[in-house]
């Protein structure tokens, strides 16, 4: 953290400052921490840290990737009319109305600067994912947060939360990093209790992970409303978190809104024609929903079995799993374990959850070799 404070740029004449200072606020945000990706001493370790696929991705995804070689001198599409006609097609939406980002990461911070001005806020969950909050402060705006009791959101909480300055609800459903989800009739209870001039986002980038006939992503509701996003990503179904893109679909008018401030060329060549690949590679689609179907439930129950709880039931491709705070048993000191046995989890205290790690479901060795890692650091005196 820079040795000027955020209360200090706020009060200092910043045109008078002996150097440039930063807006007030800015050195408030706590800037992303990635998943581990390293392990002391282990050249290769197995990353069950940032929901990344462990099939890889599409082998057509790839091919498409290496003839992109031939095309790195020219600028992409700057409207990625390849991927805007794959994905309207797929889903039956009208082209316009999409919105591309480097992930959907930028798709949240762009509808931050488009609706948040200083004084304003956004709402979402307590544990909600943290490229909602830095985008709506980089905005200007302050944040509230509604409670999330038994780690799932309540929309009543929510909707308490919303005041005359509230301008957008962020809603990852299932959550960031807690795994969880709310049946679409309590999305569109929340739609309907909000004030028109409030955004709500969908952030759907977990939901194809989620198999439960209550589960809806709630494009339909965005289509037929005014104040609805809905955006996903090519990070964790298909594989493509290397390439950075992801996709929103909203109304007329705020999709023409965030045309004015997006970036041009802000999603590559290689990443527009990996998209439209892996878009249409559904068997590869299908063996990745596969792979989560078939161990989502053997980890949960495993890792009961080892005296730990699961968070949930888990709607997602990874599990949140709580420790005790005993010493010798905590969160911590089971991520240093597991890092020194080569498996990579995520510590999320940042997102006030001290006690829990979160765990990538990856290929089968991955698992078991989890599972004994844990049983070994519970049996530990």
């Amino acid at each position: 953290m820079s040795e000027v404070s955020s209360d200090l740029g706020a009060v200092i004449d910043r045109a008078a400052a002996d150097r440039p200072i930063p807006k007030p606020g800015i050195l408030d945000i706590h800037a992303y921490v990635p998943g581990k990706a390293k392990a002391e001493g282990i050249a290769e370790p197995i990353k069950l840290s940032a929901n990344e696929n462990p099939l890889g991705s599409s082998p057509k995804a790839q091919a498409a990737y290496a003839e992109a070689a031939s095309q790195l001198n020219i600028y992409p599409d700057p409207r990625a009319n390849l991927v805007r006609a794959a994905i309207a097609r797929r889903f039956e939406l009208e082209p316009e109305r999409l919105i591309f980002g480097c992930g959907s990461d930028e798709v949240f911070q762009l509808l931050n600067q488009v609706f948040l001005e200083p004084g304003d806020n956004m709402v979402q969950g307590e544990y909600g994912f943290a490229a909602f909050a830095i985008g709506a402060r980089a905005a200007g705006g302050e944040i509230k947060l509604a409670k999330e009791p038994g780690y799932r959101i309540d929309v009543d909480e929510l909707l308490a939360t919303v005041d005359q300055r509230t301008r957008i609800v962020f809603l990852a459903n299932p959550g960031n990093p807690t795994g969880t989800w709310i049946p679409f009739s309590e999305v569109r209870r929340l739609h309907e209790s909000l004030p028109p001039s409030v955004v709500l986002v969908l952030d759907g980038a977990y939901g194809e992970f989620a198999l439960d006939a209550q589960f809806d992503d709630g494009l339909e509701l965005a289509r037929r409303s005014a104040n609805v996003v809905v955006t996903h990503t090519f990070s964790k179904l298909h594989g493509l978190a290397g390439l950075r893109i992801g996709w929103g679909y909203a109304p007329p008018a705020i999709a023409e809104a965030v045309e004015r401030i997006r970036l041009p060329f802000n999603t590559s060549v290689p990443a527009q024609l990996a998209a439209v690949a892996a878009l249409g590679d559904e068997d590869f689609q299908r063996a990745s929903i596969d792979l989560v179907e078939q161990w989502r439930p053997w980890l949960t129950q495993q890792i009961g079995g080892v005296g730990l709880e699961v968070v949930g039931p888990s709607a997602t491709n990874f599990v949140l799993v709580g420790f005790p705070q005993t010493p010798g048993k905590t969160a911590a000191e089971a991520e240093a374990f597991l890092a020194g046995r080569g498996l990579l989890v995520r510590g999320v205290t940042l997102y006030g959850l001290p006690d829990h790690l979160r765990v990538t479901i990856g290929l089968e060795a991955h698992n078991r070799a989890l599972i004994d890692a844990l049983a070994d650091f519970m049996q530990a005196s």
